[in-house]
């Protein structure tokens, strides 16, 4: 496993031919698998799933439209994203669990902060319960998205991965409805008052593959 980290903001044209090239060379046998941790300059992404009215300000932001599953999602500053080249065919062959376990990845690095996401039926991510709010109409607690998870597989070799707000500008997500959900917000480390920065949650990304995934895949 090779895990790379870059400093400063990565074009997202540059990281998507990374992304295919490593994926390939994976699939051949001819590189290792690959986690890299970085940030983008602000951008949108459209998934396969993506619905043009959910682009509510098409000029803010380049958009770039992308052949992972999921909608609309934002990149940016203060946002780490992690992008996941691995063999799932080597790892089981089976997408549902590979999602899980991308999900659960996330949930137990948050957890090294005393955070604890949530998953929902029916909503992609990694959810933050608010007890600082008001409760909803349905009694139900107020909950932000603190995750996005987004991939694609090709020849069981995944690429794409996860995206965590650490302190973005929250109102940069405001030029689209998030992954297609419009009734609940979006949060931060820093938002919800913890003084994280990238290289802590840098290392707890790391100190958590481990206990998800397994670090000898047959």
């Amino acid at each position: 496993m090779e895990w790379i980290t870059s400093d400063g903001l990565t074009p997202y044209d540059e990281a998507l031919a990374f992304m295919e090239a490593r994926a390939s060379a994976i699939a051949a046998g001819e590189a290792e698998e690959c986690i890299w941790l970085l940030e983008h300059p602000p951008l949108y992404t459209a998934g396969t799933s993506a619905r043009r009215e959910d682009l509510t300000d098409p000029d803010r932001f380049p958009v770039h439209e992308v052949r992972r599953g999921g909608q609309y999602t934002y990149h940016g500053p203060g946002q780490r994203v992690a992008y996941v080249m691995l063999d799932v065919g080597r790892r089981g062959r089976d997408v549902r669990r590979f999602v899980q376990q991308l999900e659960t990845w996330v949930i137990a690095a948050l957890a090294e902060f005393n955070l604890t996401g949530h998953i929902r039926e029916g909503r992609v991510g990694v959810w933050i319960e608010r007890d600082d709010r008001p409760l909803r109409p349905d009694g139900g607690k107020a909950e932000d998205k603190i995750a996005a998870i987004g991939i694609r597989l090709r020849k069981w070799v995944s690429f794409h991965g996860i995206s965590i707000n650490v302190d973005p500008d929250l109102s940069h997500f405001g030029g689209i409805v998030p992954c297609g959900i419009s009734d609940y917000g979006v949060t931060s480390l820093v938002d919800l008052g913890l003084p994280v920065t990238m290289e802590d949650l840098d290392v707890a990304l790391m100190r958590s593959f481990d206990l998800v995934f397994d670090p000898e895949p047959v």
